[in-house]
């Protein structure tokens, strides 16, 4: 198994560049978690809680059920724990949405530590064991699943591509504003699936910079398709653009899996 990757700069989430941006987060996260969501009764069933074994403990989750035996599968994780992220952010709680809409059986979950899943918060290397067991259940529920689909926002980013490279069943994945400056990706060494890199111009916890240190190094491997999208005016918790960030995830999803239905690979 390959070494797992450790965090290069955690501290840096607490810089002063970044203080009023954390700041308007956290106030953006409370007044508008619950925005945007589906109200109709027919999708408040869609959300059966559940809870599952993790390595240390129980983990909770939300979880619907695709209608077909086959259908393909999708896990979202959330970004860091220790700065307000949950499985009710909004930008996870979109996503977990749009994979729905689209008749997969889709699972996102509260990492160790984090709302009543059990245990604590491990720098990164507990939350990759948690999202590895978090897919086995998904599987377990879903033998006959046709495709599987990774997404995650910042450090959720970061802990969905380190398990992309343990799952080769992985088909396709989308990455929201992965922090490569906060944490190294050089075990994407090759990467094995092609996927989405969306993030903002206006970001300042992961700067266009450092995501486009981290394009430009997968575009040169070969076998893959590396997608790079770019939200203008957005900042590293879209808001008042996470209409058009899920908007832009959607339409790269739909076209990647009509690509893949016709043979044009990973």
């Amino acid at each position: 198994m390959r070494n797992r990757a450790q965090p290069r700069k955690v501290a840096d989430f607490s810089d002063q560049a970044c203080g009023k941006e954390k700041l308007a987060r956290a106030r953006f996260d409370r007044s508008k978690s619950c925005s945007q969501r589906p109200t109709g009764p027919k999708e408040r069933r869609k959300m059966p809680e559940v809870i599952f074994n993790g390595p240390e403990g129980r983990l909770e989750g939300r979880y619907q059920q695709g209608k077909e035996a086959n259908s393909p599968i999708a896990i979202v994780l959330h970004p860091h724990p220790q700065f307000g992220g949950t499985m009710n952010n909004q930008i996870v709680y979109n996503l977990f949405y749009m994979f729905a809409q689209r008749g997969f059986s889709v699972l996102r979950f509260n990492s160790r530590g984090v709302g009543r899943s059990q245990g604590m918060f491990d720098h990164g290397i507990g939350e990759l064991s948690d999202a590895a067991a978090a897919l086995d259940w998904l599987q377990s529920l879903n033998r006959e699943s046709r495709g599987c689909w990774i997404a995650g926002f910042s450090f959720g980013a970061w802990i969905g591509m380190q398990l992309l490279m343990r799952r080769p069943e992985v088909e396709g994945f989308i990455s929201v504003s992965p922090p490569e400056n906060l944490y190294d990706f050089s075990f994407l060494a090759p990467c094995p699936s092609s996927g989405l890199i969306i993030h903002g111009d206006k970001d300042r916890v992961a700067p266009p910079t450092a995501v486009q240190k981290l394009v430009d190094k997968l575009k040169t491997q070969k076998g893959i398709t590396i997608e790079q999208q770019i939200v203008e005016g957005a900042n590293h918790f879209y808001e008042g653009k996470v209409d058009e960030l899920t908007a832009a995830c959607a339409e790269y999803l739909d076209r990647r899996r009509l690509e893949i239905a016709a043979g044009m690979g990973r």
